[in-house]
């Protein structure tokens, strides 16, 4: 028969929020990784122009009026397919949903953390778990680009292997050793509080 204890149930959602805000953060990552190279490619670009057209003024000759225009006309076009994409914006949205959801992954931890020091009655404790639940949806109400589709489906990936739900060392791995469940010893069980 299955079985998910309140606390099995936290565990559950905080390995949630802990991959969504990895997926978030390596997409910043990313892209902006991508926003520098374009920038250095622009950078280059104006500056083969620039000098093209000054050897054109030094040594007048066809090849370098074309050859200016084509590298000012390449410069042009990706700047305006930059500046279209708005990769810029992507970066400062991922990063600010990584950032709210790592405030949540933290504050799941302390959930967790006084779960385990019996600091909270049942009642507490549900109240407290369905309160992070909506903070954690209201982490995503902001408009993102409109690829939001695709990092959607990247951030309901599990982590681990192809479909299979978060494990517990995967979660584990983000708490210290106390809130671990696997390095707990067999004695305690981890849906009581204490």
């Amino acid at each position: 028969m299955f079985r998910l204890s309140v606390v099995d149930h936290v565990r559950l959602n905080f390995g949630h929020v802990v991959q969504n805000y990895t997926v978030h953060a390596k997409t910043a990552e990313r892209l902006a990784a991508l926003a520098l190279k374009a920038r250095i490619a622009i950078l280059v670009l104006l500056a083969l122009a620039t000098t093209v057209t000054v050897i054109g003024l030094l040594r007048p000759a066809r090849q370098y009026q074309i050859a200016g225009a084509i590298l000012a006309a390449l410069a042009t076009a990706t700047y305006a397919l930059y500046l279209t994409v708005g990769i810029e914006h992507r970066v400062w949205a991922h990063r600010a949903c990584a950032h709210r959801l790592w405030i949540m992954c933290e504050r799941y931890r302390s959930l967790l953390a006084e779960i385990r020091d019996g600091l909270l009655n049942q009642t507490e404790i549900l109240r407290r778990r369905d309160e992070l639940i909506r903070e954690t949806s209201a982490a995503y109400e902001q408009p993102f680009s409109i690829d939001q589709g695709a990092h959607e489906t990247a951030r309901q990936m599990p982590i681990g292997a192809e479909g299979a739900a978060l494990s517990d060392e995967q979660i584990d791995r983000f708490l210290p050793d106390s809130l671990r469940v696997l390095a707990q010893p067999a004695s305690v069980d981890p849906t009581v509080p204490h």
